[in-house]
């Protein structure tokens, strides 16, 4: 199967620095390998969302010169395929219904004991997945090989919470791979989550993609630039500026004479050089010091 990336950003909020480095990069990735490039809203929980966020995102990513291949994909729209997943793996012993609290789970360390905790089905019940007690691995293409004991890092697992929206384990794997998603390049401070929707596609019996976890940027004490950490919100009147920046942080240096260049102009010569590029290792990098993070 030829390339298919994706970019999924959550509409809590307008992009900032670290989010179009992780555009760029996947964009970058997708476009070196002549593949496709996708776009996919996750509007999986409405009381996170920020009225009007969805279409500023499209908007900034449209002025920063990164244009997405098909339709924009939404999750809010796919509540339905969500629920056959739950209901077969409910059916197949993989999951199961659940009513401990978060309460409850802090008394027993915030590790779930499984699916000795399963109940009848019931309206006020939480579905969980099941883990299994053992090492799970897979090879990361910038962080190398990940391992986890998923039952001892949380246990099983909120595919559908008590309220009915869908949890985001679920709803990531398989749009991924409905969408046929050959490669994922997103932050590290998801890489916690590649192992639980790994495994969550292996009991639906469907491929997962290859994943990659890019250094986050953070603001130089550790924090992770975000939305809801108040990060500064992209200027399209810094294009040339941010993406420059952007590209440094992949460890490509662009000619001085392309000072000031249009975004496009950046993008076909980060494109030619992607090749080259050389992430830092780790899990982090620093804000570029030529970029100030506004309160």
């Amino acid at each position: 199967m030829s390339y298919r990336g994706r970019f999924a950003p959550t509409p809590s909020g307008p992009l900032h620095f670290g989010s179009l480095v992780a555009a760029l990069a996947s964009w970058l990735d997708a476009r070196a390998a002549d593949g496709e490039w996708l776009v996919r809203v996750d509007d999986l929980d409405p009381p996170r969302e920020v009225a009007g966020a969805a279409d500023a995102i499209l908007f900034q990513l449209e002025q920063f010169g990164l244009e997405w291949d098909g339709a924009v994909r939404y999750q809010s729209r796919r509540h339905a395929t969500y629920q056959d997943a739950v209901d077969q793996l409910l059916s197949q012993g993989h999951a199961f219904y659940c009513t401990l609290t978060r309460k409850q789970l802090a008394t027993l360390g915030h590790n779930h004991p499984g699916i000795s905790a399963a109940v009848d089905a019931s309206t006020d019940a939480s579905v969980r997945l099941a883990v299994p007690h053992r090492e799970l691995c897979y090879e990361d293409d910038i962080q190398g090989t990940v391992c986890n004991n998923l039952h001892e890092d949380g246990g099983a697992f909120v595919i559908r919470r008590r309220d009915g929206l869908f949890g985001y384990q679920l709803a990531c794997a398989l749009d991924d791979a409905d969408d046929d998603i050959t490669h994922v390049l997103r932050g590290a401070d998801l890489i916690d989550s590649t192992l639980r929707q790994r495994w969550l596609l292996e009991c639906l019996g469907r491929p997962a993609p290859h994943y990659a976890h890019l250094p986050v940027i953070t603001d130089g004490r550790d924090t992770k630039l975000s939305k809801s950490g108040g990060s500064e919100a992209l200027d399209p009147a810094r294009a040339s500026q941010l993406l420059t920046a952007a590209l440094h942080c992949m460890g490509l240096q662009p000619p001085n004479d392309l000072h000031g260049a249009s975004p496009a102009t950046l993008l076909e010569w980060g494109k030619a050089h992607y090749p080259e590029h050389h992430w830092p290792p780790g899990r982090q990098q620093p804000l570029p010091s030529e970029l100030k993070v506004q309160s």
